[in-house]
């Protein structure tokens, strides 16, 4: 599990109660499925004809462009992680992309799986390279999607990462292994 237990308020929409304005709620679909995309290779290596994961990424920037329900974003996100079920032998991987593509499209429904989709993405990447570099590519995929971060959002993504590292396997560290934010 990747979500906090209390909901951090500032990932609820303000109309909901929160404080998480549309258009930063948008931006946050968008970082997402950009690092879902990032790692979406791995995943189509494995399984070209599967076209479930690359769907749930349309998906969560047709959300965010007011193209498409909530309820559509999330189908695409459960077709995603079906596909995840799926190869769970084949490639770990793999399976790590079609996750971090159904984070993505989810985020329309939960901004708060912002987080999963970037952290998923990280570990794709991380169980692609060998043991020995495993810690460069967590360092190097991090690096990557931080660079990506929108100015509206950024200090609210890194102060989320510095939160919830903890129980999202510890990918947001810095590389002289101080949490993020420290």
């Amino acid at each position: 599990m990747i979500l906090p237990k209390i909901r951090d308020q500032r990932f609820i929409t303000i109309r909901r109660g929160g404080t998480l304005t549309d258009g930063d709620h948008r931006l946050l679909a968008l970082w997402a499925a950009e690092c879902a995309e990032h790692v979406l290779s791995r995943f189509e290596d494995v399984c070209p004809d599967d076209g479930r994961p690359r769907k749930a990424i349309e998906a969560a920037r047709a959300w965010a462009k007011g193209e498409i329900t909530v309820m559509r974003a999330r189908e695409a996100a459960g077709a995603s992680q079906d596909a995840a079920r799926e190869i769970k032998e084949a490639s770990e991987s793999a399976r790590m992309a079609a996750l971090s593509a159904g984070q993505a499209a989810v985020v329309a429904h939960v901004a708060a799986h912002e987080l999963g989709a970037a952290a998923y993405a990280i570990r794709a990447v991380m169980e692609a390279a060998p043991k020995t570099e495993r810690e460069a590519a967590r360092a190097a995929e991090c690096e990557w999607q931080r660079g990506r971060l929108p100015l509206q959002i950024r200090e609210l993504v890194l102060d989320d990462q510095r939160l919830r590292n903890g129980i999202c396997w510890f990918l947001f560290v810095e590389n002289d292994g101080r949490g993020v934010g420290s």
